[in-house]
């Protein structure tokens, strides 16, 4: 998928700078297909969204500078097109490429149809389509609601009764910042600041209910990069034990291949690793190595089940009388230490 990206320097509303942008324009890709880039799924029941790129009319953003009516301009919209009458059905399209954390997200949307719901709306830090926040509105219901799944589970919703009438762009704004959420809708603040700790970063996607027609268009991300969790605790390794000559954590890419996402020399980051690295990750074998000067050992990093998920090497400098089990004794503890802060690999890679 292409996408506008780039970096801001200075404040952006809240968030803290630089910060960076994406902007999402749906006129890159043909009409009448999915995006790439981006994932289909349903939270609750029932079949998955038809997701397809369409043509509509679309008014200015801006207020018009004079007393005519804007003119609203033909071009690609991103909507969601089937009609399964099942309300607890809740098709999504997530993108797939970043984790957010903070951000503040603006889109447009506009509720084309349905009998059973007519409504639209973002969800946002998902993990998956069972644990996430979303904000959406409905046009049947009238209202606009915030309310957060948490293992398939939906809180009691939070949020006004407000006209949302179909056949109309509307405009839903999104702001996350640690624990707190703001939301805007048609440029008001129309729900008070919450505080959560379920999610503190994920993926975002856009969200309908049952047999839902929504149209979204103009969607903006602007928000604080991550770093990559094995990043900083590779650094932190390190000024604890400067005497590591190298630190490197490897991860699964999708093409199973082992690949560094943390390292001593930043330079390394991404580099591909070997077979060593690949038996470690899918068997949980251990490799110790030994040259003149040092000495390198390979060590599973497991998450909270016991299942390796990722391959630490160590490089160390070596010395008279270094053994295979004194070179394991010293990188185990390190190690260790690094594995107890990492449950799972999305809170070490992603």
């Amino acid at each position: 998928m292409i996408q506008k990206w780039f970096v801001i320097l200075g404040l952006v509303g809240a968030l803290p700078a630089p910060g960076a942008e994406r902007v999402f324009d749906f006129s890159e890709f043909p009409a009448d297909q999915t995006p790439p880039g981006f994932r289909s799924m349903v939270a609750g029941e029932g079949t998955l969204g038809e997701w397809k790129v369409v043509m509509d009319e679309v008014p200015p953003r801006l207020e018009p500078l004079s007393d005519k009516a804007p003119v609203p301009s033909r071009r690609a919209v991103l909507a969601q097109l089937s009609q399964e009458p099942n309300d607890e059905r809740f098709p999504i399209l997530m993108f797939d490429g970043e984790t957010f954390g903070d951000f503040e997200l603006t889109t447009r949307f506009k509720l084309v149809s349905g009998q059973t719901a007519q409504m639209a709306g973002i969800a946002f830090r998902m993990r998956d389509e069972k644990n996430f926040y979303v904000v959406r509105a409905s046009g049947l219901g009238r209202n606009v609601r915030f309310y957060k799944v948490v293992d398939g589970v939906r809180s009691q919703p939070i949020g006004p009764t407000v006209d949302v009438p179909a056949g109309v762009w509307h405009e839903l704004k999104i702001q996350c910042k640690g624990n707190r959420i703001q939301v805007w809708f048609n440029g008001k603040d129309i729900i008070p600041p919450l505080t959560d700790n379920s999610f503190q970063a994920g993926k975002f996607g856009f969200w309908t209910m049952a047999d839902s027609v929504s149209h979204f268009a103009d969607t903006k991300m602007i928000y604080t990069p991550r770093e990559i969790p094995a990043v900083a605790m590779v650094r932190e390794m390190v000024k604890k034990y400067p005497r590591l000559r190298d630190l490197r954590v490897y991860a699964l890419d999708d093409n199973r291949e082992p690949r560094v996402v943390g390292s001593k020399h930043e330079e390394a980051i991404g580099s591909l690793g070997g077979k060593s690295e690949k038996d470690c990750i899918a068997e949980g074998s251990i490799y110790y190595g030994r040259d003149r000067q040092s000495v390198s050992v390979v060590m599973p990093l497991r998450d909270r089940n016991g299942d390796p998920i990722a391959a630490v090497r160590l490089v160390m400098e070596t010395f008279v009388g270094q053994t295979q089990q004194n070179a394991l004794a010293r990188a185990r503890p390190i190690v260790q230490q690094m594995q107890a802060r990492v449950r799972s690999l999305d809170e070490l890679a992603r």
